[in-house]
């Protein structure tokens, strides 16, 4: 289990093939390399990943087919800024929300405010696939390429999000355009809600949550 706040920032160095899938190198900063040992699970751009060798600037993870196909870490250019976090440990505050690190589906950022001396703060707004309606309710939680973000508004397709200078200024969305692929992780109350309307649809409770999230009335 993850957080969703970023304290590391890692590089993208290599991507090879390997049967099945592919391999990553990311160089990150030695404090998340401590935590990088064999078999450790490491958050990168909010898929979990498991360490299979590290060294004093670099760690690697295998990726199989089905991470290459449901997540952008496949598709990323070598170079880019890569958003890291440990697992959660017991006794560890919980600062964001309780995050799996299996990605959900991949959106995309439709917009981004102009902002005031080159961070970009306010309203964002990303599409996201039609399935992940169910489980985005205003004000509930949203991981965006791992990063632990409360939904403002939502659609069919999209949802927006409020960000603050701190948060742009200390992850990759700084750098990021209109029209760049995002892992998109779904609130885990959400996903519970929505697996049980799909098997009571008639419960009026649980229609009005889908209908108004969690300030709804009735």
């Amino acid at each position: 289990m993850f957080t969703g706040l970023i304290r590391h920032l890692g590089t993208l160095e290599a991507r090879s093939s390997r049967p099945g899938g592919a391999r990553l190198r990311i160089a990150a900063p030695a404090d998340l390399l401590a935590r990088a040992e064999l078999g450790a699970s490491i958050a990168v751009n909010g898929a979990c990943l498991t360490s299979v060798a590290v060294d004093g600037r670099a760690w690697e993870a295998d990726l199989s087919e089905e991470t290459l196909e449901k997540t952008t870490l496949g598709r990323l250019s070598l170079g880019a800024t890569l958003h890291l976090e440990p697992a959660l440990r017991v006794g560890d505050p919980l600062d964001g929300h309780l995050v799996a690190g299996h990605v959900d589906g991949i959106g995309q950022l439709l917009s981004r405010p102009q902002g005031q001396g080159g961070v970009d703060e306010g309203i964002w707004r990303f599409a996201m696939p039609a399935h992940l309606a169910p489980m985005t309710a205003a004000k509930g939680s949203v991981a965006v390429d791992g990063i632990s973000l409360t939904v403002v508004d939502c659609g069919s397709d999209w949802f927006t999000v409020a960000l603050i200078p701190e948060t742009v200024r200390n992850t990759a969305l700084n750098g990021m355009r209109p029209g760049d692929p995002v892992n998109l992780e779904a609130d885990p109350i959400g996903r519970f809600v929505a697996r049980a309307l799909t098997l009571r649809g008639s419960d009026e409770k649980l229609a009005a949550f889908a209908q108004r999230g969690w300030g709804g009335q009735g």
